[in-house]
């Protein structure tokens, strides 16, 4: 009976172990869920602004944690606000509030229903009013932002919770940010209005203020400007939100000196914390709004270094596709093409090294459109409609895009159509077909104006086609036309230097020199420190320059922002290698100057993954050599003599994996890590998670990128561009 009863307990455990398989090594003892998102423990944060939420906790710690998490949510930090309620919940697993907090921090859908279904099962232990939030997202679905947000539901929920507790603030915000933009955006104003009545300080009100009013009537929010920077300046999308409201009023010097703290600030955050520009949007997405600023400002030259060095950035097959709406990558070949285009550099866009085009249908879409529009510009009328023919022929349909207008269209289809009927207006003018290439031209201006309207992060397209109407207008002896088309571009970017260049000939030859003398003096502070101005303009008029802003602006150029951070995202140096090998000798990364290296961290011999892993290096083991690459591996057992072409390490005391994050603090268990460091003792890409890094190839073509910006050539060529 009793070898009976033991075999049926052994097979019950076997069964039992078969349907709940313990995780895999790396990965979460709390679930999938917890596999995404950050795994070291947070610091605290200066700067990030204050935003008291009294919660249920049964540790005095957590309601630190907690508040750093809700500053970091109004600001839109997710990735950050999401590793101080995981480390609340380290210290307080039962804090029902924390599982909500982290449901608004999930950085997709399915996350944050895990985490609010958690939330969900621990209501019964929180007050009525916490209760309420958990529900109320709950009900909605509150966890997924940029749709859940504006559910009806929710919305109600949301109100309710705003009825029943006046006094929240934390819910009156809450309630704006629900509500942004749109026909009752007015009567959202004033409920923020409210919150910073009793709270001038409060981050997500000037926050959720500025987003109200981003695009039009962007002078309602000035003060909110003026404040959210200075409120929360360790957070770069605060000094980049009010970046959009002093673009949309033409108040371009402030939007540059805005748009460069937050990406100083984004470049010294991801220099402390050891992060990639393709894991942080937040930068590329900077770095490319001060880009087009930066063009307003005729400093074409730091626009276009700009663009490249987006576009130089290190990638990853996960974050940084070329298809990725944010990634670095695209962000930069999006910038230095607009660039090229609205300056006229066609010589450039022609050449084939100049922009690295990619397969995409967006990449495709852009491509053929600049090729056409520099062919125009020199005059090669053939090699225009063959570029145009290429260009119709991209099927925009098979490219799946984050953002889908009200017709069902992708934003890309859209550009598309507005391209393909631009190039054809320029090039029935360009064959003095002029009747019907205005009429065309004319046509895409409009469409252009309208897009523009709901699709200014920056514009999304290369440039104002009334700017191209106006001049035409001006070549066909119009100059009345000529003036409302310019005024047309005026209107849709505020104190634009190339509208107001051709304001100044248009009204000439109108016969309305005052008007032309205004044009130029508002030209000459709005270019005052451009790379050149328009020659044909040098020297017409003696007027000082004038500022027609809503307020008065700082120079640019003459107002430092060292404060803030670095200038420019670049890598950081490598955290000590101090490990040991088979015969006991200590090894460091200074044996390998000189040499790129592939450092990896493994979880020992009994996993089998990382075994694969090492055995996959070993098999490409003279790939890596020919590109100057020694591959090292590091784990917490005795080192071996090794495989050949991987030299294996110890590290008993985890210090090194430690000191690269390639530790989880919240489970205190050892993660996957694949480390690229380049000849200079640099940290240039990384990979640390729940699963070994096994894209070889990936690596291969990265590290003989990287060896090319760093050859005498590389250097060279980024010069002369």
């Amino acid at each position: 009976m009793r070898v009976t009863a033991l075999l049926l307990v052994t097979a019950l455990a076997a069964r039992a172990a078969a349907l709940n398989p313990p995780p895999k090594m790396g990965h979460s003892h709390q679930g999938e869920a917890f596999d995404e998102g950050p795994r070291q423990r947070p610091v605290r944060m200066e700067g990030i602004g204050r935003t008291p939420f009294p919660i249920t906790t049964a540790h005095p710690e957590v309601q630190v944690w907690f508040d750093q998490g809700i500053a970091l949510l109004h600001s839109f930090w997710f990735y950050e606000a999401e590793r101080s309620f995981r480390w609340a919940l380290k210290l307080d697993p039962e804090c029902a509030m924390c599982w909500w907090g982290l449901s608004r921090s999930a950085s997709d859908v399915e996350r944050g229903k895990a985490f609010i279904q958690e939330a969900m099962k621990r209501r019964h232990k929180v007050t009525p009013r916490e209760r309420m939030y958990i529900e109320t997202w709950a009900a909605g679905p509150g966890y997924d932002f940029f749709r859940g947000d504006r559910d009806e539901k929710f919305r109600w929920g949301l109100e309710k919770l705003v009825l029943t507790y006046p006094d929240d603030l934390e819910a009156k915000a809450l309630y704006g940010l629900t509500n942004l933009g749109g026909p009752t955006r007015l009567a959202n104003d004033r409920i923020l209005r409210e919150v910073l009545a009793k709270a001038p300080d409060h981050p997500g009100a000037h926050h959720y203020r500025i987003h109200n009013w981003n695009y039009r009537e962007g002078e309602q929010a000035l003060d909110s400007s003026a404040a959210y920077g200075r409120v929360a300046p360790a957070i770069g999308h605060a000094h980049h939100m009010p970046g959009h409201i002093y673009s949309t009023v033409g108040m371009w010097n402030e939007a540059a000196l805005a748009m460069d703290a937050a990406t100083r600030v984004e470049a010294a955050y991801m220099r402390d914390r050891m992060v990639f520009p393709f894991q942080n949007w937040n930068y590329g997405h900077n770095r490319n709004y001060l880009n087009y600023i930066l063009e307003q400002l005729g400093m074409v030259n730091a626009a276009i270094a700009g663009g490249r060095e987006l576009m130089e950035t290190p990638r990853d097959p996960k974050y940084a596709k070329t298809t990725n709406w944010y990634s670095p990558h695209r962000q930069g070949l999006w910038s230095l093409a607009r660039t090229l285009v609205k300056f006229e550099r066609w010589a450039d866009l022609l050449n084939p090294q100049t922009i690295p085009w990619g397969e995409t249908a967006f990449e495709k879409t852009w491509r053929f459109y600049c090729e056409a529009r520099a062919h125009l510009g020199l005059g090669n009328l053939d090699s225009a409609e063959k570029a145009m023919r290429a260009h119709a022929a991209v099927d925009t349909k098979e490219a799946t895009q984050r953002r889908i207008d009200a017709s069902g269209d992708s934003y890309l289809t859209k550009i598309h159509g507005i391209m393909a009927l631009e190039l054809k207006g320029l090039l029935l003018l360009a064959r003095g077909e002029t009747l019907a290439g205005l009429t065309a031209l004319g046509e895409a201006a409009e469409k252009q104006y309208q897009q523009q309207l709901e699709d200014n992060d920056p514009p999304s397209y290369p440039n104002v086609v009334y700017l191209n109407l106006g001049r035409a207008y001006l070549r066909a002896g119009s100059p009345k036309l000529a003036v409302e088309a310019f005024e047309r571009a005026l209107d849709l970017v505020r104190n634009d230097g190339f509208a107001l260049a051709g304001l100044v000939e248009a009204y000439a030859e109108a016969g309305r020199l005052k008007d032309a003398e205004r044009a130029w003096a508002r030209l000459r502070y709005v270019w005052a420190d451009a790379d050149q101005f328009p020659a044909a303009l040098q020297d017409r008029y003696q007027v000082p320059p004038v500022d027609e802003s809503p307020r008065p602006q700082r120079n640019y150029l003459r107002t430092s922002l060292e404060k803030f951070g670095p200038p420019h995202w670049e890598p950081f140096a490598a955290p000590p290698l101090e490990a040991v090998d088979a015969e006991g000798k200590t090894v460091s990364l200074r044996d390998y100057r000189g040499r790129n290296v592939i450092l990896v961290y493994f979880l020992g011999n009994e996993c089998p993954h990382c075994l694969e892993q090492l055995d996959g290096f070993r098999k490409r083991r003279s790939e890596f050599a020919r590109l100057n690459t020694e591959i090292v591996a590091v784990s917490k057992s005795p080192a071996q003599a090794g495989l050949d072409g991987v030299r294996l390490l110890s590290d008993p005391q985890l210090a090194n994996m430690k000191r690269y994050q390639s530790f989880d603090d919240f489970e205190e268990i050892e993660l996957h890590s694949t480390f690229l460091i380049d000849r200079f003792g640099r940290v240039v890409w990384a990979r640390i998670g729940g699963d070994p890094f096994t894209e070889y190839d990936f690596l291969l073509k990265e590290i003989e990128r990287i060896n090319g910006l760093d050859s005498p050539a590389g250097r060279a060529s980024r010069s002369a561009q």
